[in-house]
């Protein structure tokens, strides 16, 4: 739901204790003020424990029976992920929480002294200060399955992380001790690859073997199909010819075996990790509307819905739009005319998943191809490329938006009569 900058400092009244609070690892800091930026009470030190945020509970209500307040606002800098876990505590105990962003808390801190010293009480100061004028975004802090979502999809982000970082390590192992193995193979996660790193990785081994020994390893592991004897033949011609490093191979061995267990013990977790997301997914019946259109599968409506939350949080796909960071920002002044970019504001992640899905769309997809096609080539304000992708992102917004909100599936009729009704508005 959107909140107007009006709302939100409606929403600090004569009766509400602002409370503003700076997150560390293992103490936090509080200070209170009342609508007019008055302190109240002596700043709190509170540990990052359930002690902790009792002891700060206690100190809410008796600032509020001291001064008569019946509600509180309590705003937080989000600093990595320490203020999750006291924003669920008082989110349980009704306490409405704010996010403050940490640019505003570095810009401001100094409006009450004029020194740019920093410290935890005088960020807490400067975070109440911001929440009393407004100066606050809610959070979106998904729930149920949405939260699974959210946490899957995380761990599946930092798998293929990993994935990546063995697959480099792999690729340098090769460099050093079998350079010509990729001459033989162009993948080296190929089923033939696989099946000869794990058993005869060095050059050494392979001169042990026969041409017909190395194909009947080859049908034993269940590969019928792309190579055969003159492969075999090839791949023992370029042990014979090789330059690798001859010594430490007994270390070297142990090495190329531990980096291929953690390659398929990672991909045996990605497995596993994907099908408890497509479990997930299944239980959300939109989103079955969503990978309804052609080159949106899978991991990418996940992702979307994982970042976004439910979507009736959202009026707007202007909203998601914002939170992706894709809103536009425009730097003028006067006669200057300066660059309109986008704001990459929001969720990073939420944008590079955008970007990813739009690529592989415009390629694939006759209806986000033709748009690509006319935003680069109109005649009035033709689009760069980039700008187009940019373009296409927010117009995947709007159309999955859509989908989700309407719980209808993907016509690609309407997508061209939009297109149309687009480009008969320019020339009106």
């Amino acid at each position: 739901m959107s909140i107007t900058q009006n709302t939100k400092i409606r929403r600090v009244t004569d009766s509400t204790l602002v409370v503003g609070a700076d997150i560390a690892k293992k103490v936090h800091v509080a200070r209170a003020s009342d609508v007019r930026g008055i302190e109240l009470g002596k700043p709190l030190s509170f540990d990052n424990s359930r002690q902790g945020f009792e002891k700060l509970l206690s100190w809410i209500e008796a600032l509020k029976s001291d001064h008569g307040y019946d509600n509180v606002i309590l705003g937080v800098e989000p600093t990595g992920h320490y203020w999750m876990n006291l924003a669920q505590f008082l989110r349980h105990n009704g306490i409405y929480v704010v996010l403050v962003n940490p640019m505003h808390v570095k810009k401001s801190k100094e409006l009450d002294d004029n020194s740019p010293t920093k410290n935890d009480r005088k960020d807490a100061r400067a975070i109440s200060q911001l929440v009393r004028d407004g100066r606050y975004s809610v959070p979106n802090i998904p729930e149920g399955i949405y939260a699974e979502l959210r946490v899957g999809m995380n761990q599946r982000g930092r798998l293929i992380e990993d994935l990546k970082r063995v697959q480099g390590r792999v690729h340098n192992w090769l460099d050093r001790f079998f350079p010509e193995f990729t001459s033989v193979f162009k993948d080296w996660e190929g089923k033939a690859a696989l099946v000869c790193l794990h058993e005869f990785p060095l050059p050494m081994d392979v001169a042990e073997e026969t041409e017909l020994e190395i194909f009947r390893r080859w049908r034993e592991n269940g590969i019928k199909r792309g190579v055969g004897v003159s492969r075999a033949r090839q791949f023992i011609k370029a042990a014979d010819a090789s330059i690798g490093i001859t010594e430490g191979l007994q270390m070297a061995r142990q090495e190329i075996q531990i980096l291929l267990d953690q390659y398929d013990l990672l991909h045996t977790q990605l497995e596993h990790l994907i099908a408890e997301i497509e479990q997930l997914m299944s239980q959300i019946p939109e989103a079955e509307q969503m990978m309804s259109v052609p080159g949106v599968g899978l991991i990418t409506a996940a992702g979307f819905i994982a970042e976004i939350g439910d979507i009736s949080s959202y009026q707007h796909p202007r909203q998601i739009q914002k939170l992706a960071g894709l809103n536009l920002k425009e730097n003028s002044s006067g006669n200057h005319k300066g660059r309109t970019t986008i704001s990459k504001r929001g969720r990073p992640k939420l944008r590079a998943l955008l970007f990813r899905c739009v690529i592989p769309l415009i390629a694939k997809n006759a209806e986000f191809q033709g748009l690509h096609q006319y935003y680069t080539q109109r005649s009035q304000n033709p689009l760069k490329r980039v700008q187009s992708v940019v373009a296409l992102c927010c117009k995947l917004i709007r159309v999955l938006f859509v989908l989700w909100k309407r719980q209808i599936p993907y016509d690609p009729k309407q997508m061209l009569d939009s297109v149309q009704a687009e480009r008969l508005q320019n020339v009106a």
